[in-house]
């Protein structure tokens, strides 16, 4: 055992045991980040407009602090980019994250000199409490790679901008920096491809212990390291590598086929890092759900996603959440973002300690007939229809098909690529939308009721998403393909690549 796989023992120890001193007290921190975050930000722009220095209780905030998203926001946003102080939060932001927005274009996401912190925090205290919990220390004496970003930054009146992966990698501990791959040269690579080439050649005789990424992404470092070595498994390849570490995507859908590339079970921890703050992580290998990190100067808000459309919607606090209820996710910063809807719609699975599962996007749905499917009940339904046929999923998406040719009723197509091809699509077709049928009770009327017909699967060429999203200038980095669409913008594009 090397002499940083000794140390991260009793530093995990100590990581925990402050961890369990907050996450009991979890409702009351709360109210305390609430209290403290409205009293920073006190004499801002944003806090004089919403009456900041009457807010006592969260009525009190709930009365001056309307929920919005990025565009409601933008306005104080923009005064932020153009270079201004104290607008929603003290002095000007340490950075702005840059990220894609379906609606918004280019989005800039504050970054505050108190928030920056909080993220490596929480990248840190998901390795550390698996050392803890498992007693696993060898990965950290070997290399480790993130696979993110470019780090290079651009400058918007003074304030250095760029990608969320791309900024933290500028904070990366300095004890961790001998062991992180790629080389900054291989990091700055702007095409995907091009970058994933590069990653591959410079890792390919290195000991990698830990790779960490979204899902389809390492999937594709690793079929290009699988290629380079003959056809060999990733185990065959890096014979110590033990943990994959994971966010933006549900990872089910994606582990059957890792597996089989890897050649083996792996451990892995789940993420869930954004722009606008590092929400939660997997804090045990043994529980479901990922801890909601109640003290990392953010005060979170619950909307139940059925009411989130509605005029007289409830918006509630920790201590009104209840278990397997589908909430939108609201959030109030030490970036500076106030009543912010993030989009992300997430479920708790328990209350002792706070942990949540992330069920999708509260526009990522299908109701064009009043199912309102969301991207968990998908998931949840392909996978079950998957591991019963043995079959793996590369990736998919779905669709309504509300205007069908001529004496055929409306149907959900499901655009799939599977790693095989199905030797029975029919029956196959028919298993995933009986899943469907049980998972969401107003599907179920729909297709009873001859309003649906059952779904269309449409097999798609092998490599199809990673063409369409090429096309669409979105290969790789933090980029995902929706689940779900309630329209057909996505559904012609993958039109082309149609078996």
């Amino acid at each position: 055992m090397g002499l940083k796989a000794k140390l991260s023992k009793p530093f995990a120890a100590l990581a925990v045991y402050q961890i369990n001193k907050w996450k009991k007290r979890s409702v009351e921190v709360q109210q305390q980040v609430m209290a403290t975050l409205v009293d920073e930000a006190r004499y801002t722009a944003f806090g004089k407009d919403h009456n900041f220095d009457e807010i006592r209780t969260y009525e009190d905030f709930k009365k001056n602090v309307p929920v919005r998203d990025y565009e409601d926001l933008r306005p104080y946003i923009e005064r932020v980019v153009k270079g201004e102080a104290d607008i929603l939060w003290k002095g000007k932001p340490a950075y702005l994250a840059k990220t894609s927005g379906t609606t918004s274009g280019v989005k800039y996401i504050p970054i505050s000199k108190e928030s920056m912190p909080e993220h490596i925090k929480a990248a840190r205290s998901a390795l550390l409490t698996y050392i803890h919990e498992t007693g696993k220390t060898d990965f950290v004496n070997g290399k480790m790679i993130f696979l993110q970003g470019s780090p290079v930054l651009s400058e918007k009146h003074g304030v250095a901008t760029g990608r969320l992966s791309g900024i933290v990698a500028h904070h990366i501990p300095q004890y961790l920096q001998k062991n992180r791959l790629p080389s900054y040269e291989t990091n700055c690579i702007e095409d995907w491809e091009e970058k994933v080439d590069a990653i591959v050649e410079e890792t390919f005789s290195e000991d990698m212990t830990l790779i960490s990424g979204i899902p389809p992404w390492v999937q594709m470092y690793f079929d290009r390291l699988s290629a380079k070595a003959g056809g060999k498994k990733i185990k065959d390849i890096f014979k110590n590598f033990s943990l994959f570490v994971y966010g933006g995507v549900n990872y089910e859908p994606y582990r059957q086929r890792m597996e089989e590339v890897i050649g083996r079970k792996i451990d892995s921890i789940e993420t869930y890092p954004a722009s606008e703050g590092f929400i939660a992580y997997q804090d045990s290998q043994n529980e479901r759900g990922l801890l909601l990190l109640t003290n990392a100067g953010m005060f979170y808000e619950f909307i139940p996603s059925e009411e989130y459309f509605n005029e007289n919607r409830r918006r509630l606090s920790l201590a009104e959440v209840e278990l397997d209820t589908n909430y939108a996710l609201i959030l109030n910063t030490n970036a500076g973002l106030w009543g912010y809807s993030i989009g992300d719609t997430i479920r708790f699975v328990s209350k002792n300690p706070y942990r949540i599962v992330v069920t999708g996007r509260i526009k990522h749905y299908i109701s064009a007939f009043g199912e309102h499917v969301i991207g968990e009940e998908v998931e949840s339904a392909l996978l079950e229809a998957a591991a019963e046929s043995h079959l793996e999923i590369t990736e998919f998406t779905v669709a309504p098909q509300v205007t069908p040719s001529a004496g055929e009723l409306p149907y959900h197509e499901w655009f799939i690529e599977f790693a095989s091809q199905p030797d029975d699509l029919v029956a196959f077709s028919k298993q995933v939308d009986e899943a469907m049928q049980k998972k969401n009770i107003y599907y179920f009327d729909l297709i009873k009721g001859n309003i649906l017909q059952p779904l269309v699967i449409r097999c798609l060429i092998k490599g199809a998403f990673q063409q369409y999203m090429k096309s669409e200038g979105k290969l790789g980095g933090q980029n995902k393909v929706p689940r779900l669409s309630n329209d057909r913008k996505i559904a012609e594009g993958l039109a082309p690549f149609i078996l």
